[in-house]
C-alpha cells in the first residue's frame, strides 16, 4: 500500500499569543474565539507541494468520501513502480490516459495533474525546501499556473499544509459567511443570501487589525458557522 500520510502536527507559530493578540485588537473576534474554543488546526507541512496539489486538484468539487476514494486508488494504481512510497511528476506524465480514468479521474483533471506534474518538473512548482523560503505571494504567484489551481486552492496549502499564520482566503464561503455572522447582521437561522457576505475589501479592512495572525482569525470564522450549525459538539476537523 502507499505510504499513509504523515501524522499532522500543531503550526510551528505561537498560536497562544496569537488568540491573545487577536483577542485585544478585535473583542468581537475575542468573544468568537472564547464561545469556540481552543485552537486545534493541525498541518501536514511534510507532504511536498506536488503531493499536496494532486490531492487538492483530485478534490476540488466532489464529495469527501468519494474523492478520497479515487485519490487512494491513484495512489495504488502506481504501486508496482513506487513501491509505499507517493508516486512522482514523471510518474505522473509517463502513465496511460487509461490509467487515470480507471482511478475514477474525469478527463479535466487528469489535464490538470499532468499539468501539474509538468510545471514541478521544470520548476514551476517549487519544492518543498524552496517553498519554505517563498512569500505567500510568490507561492501564490507560481502555484496558480497550473491548470486548475486557483488563489483559493493555494491558500488552503499555505494554511493547512504550509502553517502559514498570516493567510486570509477572502473567497472562501465558509470565511465570508464566518465573518457575516460575526460582524455583520446575518443571525445563525438565517437564510444565506448574496448580500449577506461581506466583500473583500471589507473584509481586508477588519482584518487590518488581525496581523500577523489571520489564518487564526480565518480558522476561528470557520467555526463560526460550526456553532451556527450547531457542529461544535462534535470533534473538530481542522480543516473546513
Amino acid at each position: 500500500m502507499p505510504r499513509p500520510h504523515h501524522t499532522p502536527r500543531s503550526p510551528r507559530y505561537d498560536a497562544a499569543q496569537a488568540l491573545l493578540d487577536l483577542s485585544a485588537a478585535d473583542p468581537k473576534l475575542g468573544k468568537l474565539i472564547e464561545r469556540a474554543g481552543p485552537f486545534t488546526l493541525r498541518v501536514s507541512s511534510t507532504q511536498s507541494p506536488f503531493e499536496a496539489l494532486v490531492e487538492s486538484i483530485i478534490y476540488q468539487q466532489l464529495h469527501g468520501k468519494a474523492a478520497a476514494t479515487i485519490h487512494r486508488r491513484l495512489l495504488e494504481s502506481f504501486y508496482p513502480v513506487t513501491a509505499n512510497e507517493h508516486f512522482a511528476a514523471q510518474h505522473l506524465l509517463d502513465c496511460p490516459n487509461e490509467q487515470l480514468r480507471a482511478a475514477g479521474l474525469s478527463h479535466n483533471k487528469s489535464l490538470a495533474l499532468r499539468d501539474l506534474a509538468a510545471k514541478t518538473l521544470d520548476g514551476t512548482v517549487p519544492t518543498l525546501i524552496r517553498i519554505r523560503r517563498m512569500s505567500d505571494e510568490a507561492i501564490i504567484e507560481h502555484l496558480t499556473q497550473v491548470r486548475g489551481i486557483g488563489r483559493w486552492t493555494v491558500e488552503m496549502l499555505l494554511i493547512f499544509r504550509l502553517g502559514r499564520p498570516n493567510v486570509l482566503p477572502v473567497d472562501d464561503y465558509g470565511v465570508r459567511k464566518g465573518f457575516a455572522l460575526t460582524f455583520g447582521k446575518l443571525k445563525p437561522a438565517d437564510k444565506v443570501t448574496p448580500a449577506d457576505l461581506p466583500k473583500p475589501d471589507v473584509m481586508h479592512r477588519r482584518a487590518k487589525k488581525w496581523q500577523p495572525w489571520s489564518s487564526v482569525a480565518s480558522w476561528y470564522l470557520w467555526r463560526a458557522c460550526d456553532l451556527a450549525a450547531g457542529k461544535l459538539t462534535l470533534p473538530l476537523n481542522s480543516e473546513p
